[in-house]
């Protein structure tokens, strides 16, 4: 369940320090071809593996119950503590500080994140009902290579807030 978040203080994380050991897995249905989104998630994944591990696993589009097994399989290796987060349309529609809030509390309490992401279709619905939360960038279609992106930003930005760094300029 998830629920409203109070803005908290970098400080009121104390194993916020210690965030390498959280784990990110962005599982995404399809493959990035296009040089320039490979281009721009090779960046925001570089810049999130200053705060956190991150793997990014491409899924081939199959039928839903082979997505749906790849998805339990990705979620059951990364570890204890996993957030199952499915990326959908009809999800939670967060503001950036509150997303980053949810950062730092998993990373508090030594939790990991899957993030799933579905084709051009989005997620079969035995992927979604899976999930512990699900997710929405906002009411617009959004291609699903440009979800990653902005997926991506996202994650990156929550760090950034958390620790107060320049890149973030929410106030």
């Amino acid at each position: 369940m998830l629920r409203e978040f109070p803005p908290r203080e970098f400080n009121q994380f104390p194993n916020l320090q210690n965030v390498k050991t959280m784990n990110i897995v962005i599982a995404a249905v399809g493959r990035t071809k296009e040089p320039a989104f490979r281009t721009l998630l090779d960046d925001y994944y570089g810049r999130i593996q200053r705060y956190a591990s991150l793997t990014e696993i491409e899924i081939k589009d199959e039928k839903p119950e082979k997505i749906l097994e790849a998805m339990d399989r990705i979620k059951n290796q990364t570890g204890r503590n996993v957030s199952f987060v499915a990326l959908d349309v009809l999800g939670r529609s967060l503001r950036s500080e509150q997303f980053a809030h949810i950062l730092g509390e998993t990373a508090d309490q030594g939790g990991s994140f899957v993030f799933a992401l579905g084709a051009a279709d989005g997620l079969p619905q035995s992927v979604r009902e899976r999930a512990t939360w699900k997710l929405s960038l906002g009411s617009m279609t959004l291609p699903h290579r440009l979800a990653r992106v902005v997926l991506a930003e996202q994650i990156y930005r929550g760090f950034t807030i958390l620790r107060g760094e320049p890149y973030a300029r929410e106030n």
